[in-house]
């Protein structure tokens, strides 16, 4: 098994999510993590997608996905594309962890978006292993509350996900 994020750009029209998430449910797909939104084009949505599985179940789902009229193209992200997620976390605020958390915060660049009393929030814009490390510290601590985003992602350079699917 491994990991593999998908960009999916499909038309912007209702119901094509539905469409492209019940095909990992049909094929037992976990969706580990996933982004929507409207591109430079009102016309398209991209739809970014991680999930874990192998290979040819992965091929056998890109195929399905390429069978719905909806969808324009797909891409497979690797090693060539910039990533990056977004994560607020609520700390509980006590005066004996508040310069521990302070400081592990500052370490991993977070952005202190809340701060009251008892509780502190923070911003983490980063990939996705190093915001799972910047969580895994702060259980050190009360974790309050956390949301995060999915992944969006673009390849490197002048490649298109349009470009990537007509080679």
């Amino acid at each position: 098994m491994q990991d593999f994020t998908l960009a999916v750009l499909v038309q912007n029209k209702f119901g094509v999510l539905n469409r492209v998430t019940s095909l990992f449910r049909r094929r037992r797909f976990n969706i580990a993590s996933l982004t929507v939104s409207e591109t430079e084009s009102p016309d398209y949505s991209r739809i970014t997608v991680s999930s874990t599985g192998e290979d040819v179940m992965k091929n056998q789902l890109m195929d399905q996905l390429y069978k719905l009229s909806e969808v324009v193209s797909i891409t497979e992200l690797d090693s060539e594309t910039i990533s990056c997620e977004l994560l607020l976390i609520k700390m509980r605020n006590t005066p004996e962890t508040r310069e521990d958390i302070r400081a592990a915060a500052e370490a991993f660049g977070a952005l202190t978006v809340d701060y009251t009393r008892d509780a502190m929030m923070f911003r983490v814009t980063d990939d996705s292993h190093r915001i799972d490390r910047f969580i895994e510290l702060m259980r050190d601590y009360t974790i309050l509350e956390i949301c995060r985003t999915g992944i969006v992602a673009l390849e490197r350079g002048s490649k298109t996900i349009i470009q990537n699917d007509m080679k």
